[in-house]
């Protein structure tokens, strides 16, 4: 890697739009990382579109922005985008007014609501599934026979894990797994790296894909992501990745970044730039 020259990170700097993974770039757990407050203060200033991006399911944009409004940076829900949102939006186009059957929390009922979706335990369009801290063996099974009838498999999102407080947590894809095994059929997962989400935050924000940057601290979500969508990455080193990370993998991120701080005109952080 190479120290980037001021034209390089100006010209990441003169894009107008940012998309941004929230755990591990803007939040750890319930404490922001450092830099954050700069950087939001920045995109406010520059008067940038920018959209925080989670495979989160579980919370609505508003129970988002209160989230972050207790670690005290203010941020309206609008800015909020979550797989939950992307899911309806996405079924909302294939069958609208259609039924579901969702496992999942609040903020993914709330969203399938909002996309003009009922909700049907009998026989519905899609068996809709989302990270839960509360599965029971009883809505897995009914999972099973409502795909058996013909109901489609969607998981809001791929991941296998999620951080916590004392390691990781299994998530969505392998909460989902044991309805993929017994039924044989694969579920569709709209959250990232499925570029669909990144479309979706692209309209969102009423922007072209090359005057956005993706920002994440995972290769296999966020970056991909972002490769695959054509819109420029940046990788932080302030969550699960480090420097070395990038190279167990087939694809390279635009930038590589200590946090999202290295972004701004004032900041001395020693930022690299991926060759």
């Amino acid at each position: 890697m190479i120290t980037p020259s001021p034209h390089s990170i100006d010209t990441l700097r003169q894009k107008s739009a940012f998309l941004c993974d929230m755990d591990g770039v803007i939040y750890h757990g319930n404490s922001l990382i450092p830099h954050v407050r700069e950087f939001v203060e920045w995109l406010n200033r520059e008067n940038k579109n920018y959209l925080f991006l989670t495979n989160g399911s579980g919370k609505s944009p508003r129970e988002l922005s209160e989230k972050l409004e207790r670690m005290g940076l203010s941020v309206s829900e609008d800015h909020f985008y979550t797989s939950a949102l992307a899911t309806a939006s996405f079924l909302a186009g294939q069958c609208p007014g259609g039924s579901a059957y969702v496992i999942g929390e609040p903020g993914l009922v709330n969203a399938m609501y909002e996309a003009g979706f009922s909700m049907n335990s009998h026989n519905p369009d899609y068996v809709v599934f989302g990270k839960t801290s509360s599965l029971v063996y009883s809505e897995i099974e009914r999972a099973v026979r409502l795909i058996q009838r013909g109901a489609k498999l969607i998981g809001t999102n791929p991941d296998l894990t999620d951080p916590a407080e004392d390691g990781f947590v299994p998530a969505c894809r392998a909460l989902i797994a044991p309805i993929e095994l017994a039924t044989g059929k694969k579920a569709y997962y709209i959250g990232k790296p499925n570029p669909l989400m990144m479309r979706h935050a692209l309209r969102r924000l009423q922007c072209q894909r090359q005057d956005a940057v993706i920002i994440g601290d995972r290769m296999d979500t966020d970056i991909i992501a972002g490769i695959e969508s054509e819109v420029d990455t940046v990788l932080v080193l302030s969550g699960v990745s480090n420097e070395h990370t990038p190279d167990d993998f087939p694809y390279r991120p635009g930038f590589i970044l200590p946090d999202v701080g290295a972004i701004l005109p004032t900041c001395e952080s020693h930022a690299k730039e991926a060759l």
